[in-house]
């Protein structure tokens, strides 16, 4: 009977133990939960803010994977807030620097041409070296579109053409013989038009792009030999030289990164040399070509 009582004793104070044992697991299961709720109440607000970022940003990311990034990057960027992703720096830094080249040869040789409408005259500038120089833009165009490269990568030439096809004109213009002019305008696109048909092998257009090396150097060289031998730089506009020397400085970068092709960056290497040695012209003979014109 005695030893009935012990161990009813013993239940009975093991019942409260088991009782507070099983209501702190409840407690903590509780309290396990609030905290997975919270979290997923943290998710969910993280998610939403998200959201609410990408809906902002939904009206430029067309543009901005078009034109200046792969999606990859714009991601990266705009969802990660990783802005320190070296690769896609150097991507956007060369898009916006071909698209700021693009937009500055639309007038890159305007000054030249206005200044030689004003003066209505071609003093100082040499023919040939314009015939050299178009001759050169054939191939780089033709190469680049033929190549399927970005227009980001090239387009500043098709303005160049116009430009420099336009004072090739003027130059014949101004020294009375128009019809060669127009027989020039007439001839340089016609022949655009045969490299880009399927007539004109791939070959042909390769070998006219590797051309453009010797040939951006005479015409730069002849245009540098006459500043010498004139003893002033004439009609040449200071502004289009600099910017044309700036826009070869700029497309090395920009062409060994967007395209990766060492006979176009070779090109532009040997431009950007030769553009360099008329822009030291021009700043020698700044003096020298007001006093001529004084006299």
């Amino acid at each position: 009977m005695a030893l009935f009582k012990l161990a009813l004793d013993h239940l009975e104070a093991a019942i409260p133990e088991g009782q507070h044992a099983a209501d702190a697991h409840c407690q903590k299961k509780k309290k396990t939960k609030k905290k997975a709720k919270a979290e997923i109440g943290s998710t969910m607000a993280d998610e939403m803010e998200l959201e609410k970022n990408i809906s902002v940003l939904d009206p430029f990311k067309g543009l901005l994977v078009t034109y200046f990034m792969p999606e990859t990057c714009y991601d990266d960027f705009f969802l990660n807030f990783n802005f320190l992703n070296v690769q896609c720096l150097k991507i956007v830094l060369s898009k916006g620097l071909g698209y700021g080249i693009i937009l500055g040869s639309m007038m890159v040789k305007l000054p030249q041409i206005l200044k030689m409408m004003g003066a209505k005259s071609a003093e100082g500038l040499s023919f040939n070296a314009v015939l050299l120089e178009l001759l050169a833009i054939l191939g780089t165009t033709a190469y680049s579109i033929v190549s399927k490269f970005p227009f980001s990568a090239w387009g500043e030439t098709l303005f160049v053409m116009l430009q420099t096809v336009t004072i090739g004109f003027l130059i014949q213009h101004y020294k009375g013989k128009t019809g060669i002019g127009l027989l020039l305008l007439v001839v340089y696109f016609g022949l655009l038009v045969l490299l880009l048909s399927p007539v004109t092998p791939t070959l042909v257009v390769t070998y006219m792009q590797a051309s453009n090396m010797p040939t951006i150097a005479i015409s730069r060289l002849i245009q540098a030999a006459s500043n010498f031998r004139n003893g002033h730089t004439g009609q040449l506009s200071a502004i289009s030289v600099f910017l044309l020397f700036a826009g070869s400085l700029a497309r090395i970068f920009t062409t060994l990164q967007e395209t990766g092709d060492l006979l176009m960056t070779l090109t532009y290497v040997i431009s950007s040399t030769c553009n360099g040695i008329i822009a030291l012209q021009v700043l020698y003979y700044w003096n020298a070509g007001i006093k001529t014109k004084a006299d």
